[in-house]
């Protein structure tokens, strides 16, 4: 029988018992990587990969029964984002220049992750920060000048709980299937003369193009299998189970999920049956509660200007600093605010077209399809 871990003790990456005190040691892949950063040769593949894993392993804290790992994507947005927003805070340029790179980074780690396919805690911690410290900016900066009533407080603080709760419901089950256990699981031989299909919504072939979308990638072969009532239903070889219509299989979190609409990284889950209508509430609290704390807040230090006016012309807004980390705050704010109002504005269109994100996709893609076929023909 082993031993149980003592607080500084842990089980890494690859089975072995390891100790905070030795988080130096066996870093052949760091000292390989220097090695060739310093005699500039390039990096084998997979080597930043190997770096970043040991990193990420090794980033843990003592605790009662053993160390627990800490997750370094939360770290980056609690350490960065109020750096940067008060550099910015100290001259118009700075401003220009942060705020203009803080969406390219965001965007440039989307796309790495996404490449990878593996799930982050990034952006919903940036997500949660950023909320939490412009409200503290707000509070601290804004209020205290005497311009904002209590009333107005409140009613901003009320939108802020409802979006949180909002997103508190659309972090739950999004309406996962239940995998079977066992010998309970019907089996790709229990279909043998069915035809591979794409979709189970009316968007064929989108599978056999053999390209992924939200998790429909060419290793998912789907067998059609007709369900008792006359419906049609999909095999996913992935989970080993059969899938009503309008389902799919997310990459990312590896569930099969009812009527799948995607995988949305600001909340680190998917959007599907149960928690799309709180996904849109989340998305509309924030979108009027943000609108509103930017108005009051260039109501404030710009005073007597419309609220266009004031987000590109602020004479006074840098004349001291709290004006100036207010006004740094309120573009940042109007930066998400546009990111997140595209996602609702593309959401509405698809309830609209009673489609989801990923039916919209295969459909563009079949379409896309088929004109380099016809062009190639």
């Amino acid at each position: 029988m082993e031993e149980p871990l003592c607080c500084c003790e842990y089980v890494d990456r690859r089975g072995e018992r390891n100790h905070l005190a030795a988080c130096c040691c066996d870093c052949e892949e760091l000292d390989e990587g220097c090695d060739r950063w310093l005699t500039c040769r390039s990096l084998p593949p997979g080597a930043l990969e190997r770096i970043a894993d040991t990193v990420a392993d090794r980033c843990r804290v003592p605790w009662f029964a053993g160390a627990v790992k800490i997750n370094v994507s939360l770290v980056p947005p609690m350490v960065l984002l109020p750096v940067f927003l008060h550099i910015a805070a100290l001259h118009f340029l700075l401003g220009l220049v942060v705020l203009t790179s803080l969406p390219a980074v965001v965007l440039w780690y989307y796309y790495l992750t996404h490449r990878r396919k593996e799930r982050t805690l990034f952006f919903l911690s940036l997500g949660l920060f950023s909320l939490g410290y412009m409200y503290y900016v707000f509070l601290q900066e804004v209020v205290p000048r005497g311009h904002v009533g209590y009333s107005q407080v409140m009613l901003l603080t009320c939108g802020l709980i409802l979006m949180l709760a909002a997103l508190s419901r659309a972090k739950k089950d999004p309406g996962y299937l239940p995998i079977s256990a066992g010998d309970d699981r019907p089996s790709q031989q229990a279909f043998p003369n069915k035809n591979v299909r794409g979709s189970s919504n009316g968007l064929h072939g989108a599978a056999a193009s053999g390209h992924s979308v939200n998790g429909e990638s060419k290793g998912y072969s789907r067998v059609l299998a007709e369900e008792r009532e006359g419906g049609k239903m999909d095999w996913c070889a992935k989970c080993q189970l059969v899938r009503p219509a309008r389902a799919g299989h997310c990459r990312l979190c590896g569930r099969c999920v009812r009527r799948l609409d995607h995988h949305c990284v600001w909340i680190n889950s998917c959007v599907g049956e149960q928690n799309h209508q709180a996904f849109i509430l989340a998305l509309f609290f924030f979108m009027l509660t943000s609108l509103y704390g930017i108005m009051l807040t260039l109501d404030t230090i710009c005073r007597g200007r419309t609220l266009f006016t004031a987000l590109f012309y602020c004479p006074g807004a840098y004349s001291d600093y709290s004006s100036a980390l207010s006004f740094t705050c309120v573009w940042y704010c109007a930066i998400v605010t546009a990111g997140m109002g595209y996602i609702l504005l593309i959401q509405l269109l698809n309830i609209s077209y009673n489609v989801t994100e990923r039916e919209a996709r295969l459909a563009l893609r079949d379409n896309a399809g088929r004109r380099l076929l016809e062009r190639s023909g």
